[in-house]
C-alpha cells in the first residue's frame, strides 16, 4: 500500500508539473503586406525577414489580376518567389484568393459565381507552384436584402467543387470569418456571410469535413469566443487589432484596439492550433518586420505571466 501510495504521489507531482508547462511559442508570420507588395517578395527581402525572426508568410494573388502578365509570366514569377522563400528558410503558409463584388462564391446570379469558381481554379493552378499549406477564400462579398439562406447554399455548392482541387494540391481550404458587428451595412445591403461566432459555427457544420477556419481577429468583437467555437477547426488566423466594427487591421502592440491578447492566446492554445502567429496589419502600421517579431514576443511573455508560467 505505501509503495502504490508513493507512485501516485510521484503520479501526481509529474501531471501538475506538466500541467504548470509552458506552452511553446507560435512561429510568426505575416501578409505579404509587410513586404509592401509582390514585386518584394525575393531572396533578399525573405533573407532579411528570416533574420529577423520571421518563419512564415501568407500570400495574396489579388496583384495577378491586373492583366499586366501574361500567364507565363504569372507562373515564372511564383516559381521564382517560391525557390527565394525556400532559399531563405521562409514558408509559403497560405495563399489569400481574390475576392470582391463580382468575386463572390456566394452569388446567387449563377453566371457571377460560375465565373468566380472557373477564376478560382485558375488560382489554385498557380497556387500548386507556391506549395502552401492553406488557401483562404472569403466566404461572401456583401449581401442583398434577406438572402442569407440562399447565399449559404450557394457558398456550399462552390466550396464542394473548390475543396477536391485544393487537396489535390496537397492544401487545406480555409474560410474567413467576416466583418459584421451588424446586420445591415445600409438600407440595400447586408453584412458578408460568416459574420458572427453563431453563423460561422453554423456555416462551418455544413461544410464538407476537410473545410477549415481561418479567424480574423479584426473582424469581430472578442474573437476568443470564435476560436472556443470553432475548437480545432481553426487551422489559421490572421493577426490584427482593432473594434469589432471596422477594418483596423492595427498592429496588437500600438494600444490602439480593444482585443485581449491574453485570452485570444489562451484560446488558441485551449484549441491545439498549430498554425503561425500570422499577421495581417497595415503596412503603414510598422516599421520593419522585427517590430512583428518583437510584438509576438510580447504578448507571449504576458501571457505567460498572466497564466502564473514566469
Amino acid at each position: 500500500m505505501k509503495t502504490i501510495l508513493t507512485i501516485l504521489l510521484s503520479l501526481a507531482t509529474i501531471f501538475a508539473a506538466e500541467a504548470k508547462k509552458s506552452p511553446a511559442p507560435f512561429r510568426v508570420g505575416t501578409s505579404m503586406s509587410a513586404f509592401k507588395g509582390l514585386k518584394n517578395l525575393n531572396y533578399d527581402h525573405f533573407k532579411e525577414a528570416k533574420e529577423a525572426g520571421l518563419d512564415c508568410i501568407e500570400m495574396s494573388l489579388g496583384e495577378l489580376l491586373n492583366g499586366k502578365l501574361t500567364d507565363e509570366q504569372i507562373r515564372e514569377t511564383l516559381q521564382q518567389i517560391q525557390l527565394d522563400a525556400q532559399a531563405a528558410g521562409i514558408e509559403i503558409w497560405s495563399v489569400h484568393m481574390p475576392f470582391g463584388q463580382e468575386i463572390d462564391l456566394s452569388h446567387t446570379n449563377e453566371a457571377i459565381r460560375s465565373k468566380t469558381v472557373d477564376l478560382q481554379k485558375k488560382m489554385i493552378e498557380y497556387c500548386a507552384i507556391l506549395q502552401p499549406k492553406i488557401v483562404l477564400f472569403h466566404p461572401s462579398w456583401y449581401l442583398g436584402l434577406n438572402e442569407r439562406e440562399a447565399r449559404i447554399a450557394q457558398l456550399i455548392r462552390s466550396v464542394e467543387e473548390l475543396n477536391p482541387l485544393v487537396r489535390k494540391i496537397g492544401a487545406t481550404m480555409v474560410i474567413e470569418n467576416m466583418l459584421g458587428y451588424e446586420l445591415l451595412r445600409s438600407e440595400k445591403y447586408e453584412r458578408p456571410l460568416c459574420r458572427t461566432v453563431e453563423e460561422t459555427v453554423q456555416i462551418m457544420n455544413r461544410m464538407p469535413k476537410t473545410v477549415y477556419a481561418a479567424v480574423d481577429m479584426n473582424h469581430i468583437d472578442n474573437p476568443e469566443l470564435l476560436i472556443e467555437a470553432l475548437g480545432s477547426r481553426v487551422r489559421t488566423v490572421h493577426v490584427c487589432d482593432g473594434d469589432g466594427r471596422n477594418e483596423c487591421h492595427y498592429l496588437p502592440c500600438n494600444g490602439k484596439g480593444d482585443n485581449d491578447w491574453n485570452k485570444i492566446l489562451g484560446a488558441l492554445y485551449q484549441a491545439r492550433y498549430k498554425g503561425p502567429f500570422m499577421y495581417e496589419v497595415k503596412a503603414s502600421d510598422i516599421d520593419s518586420i522585427e517590430e512583428l517579431v518583437s510584438c509576438y514576443r510580447t504578448l507571449y511573455e504576458n501571457y505567460l505571466v498572466a497564466e502564473g508560467l514566469k
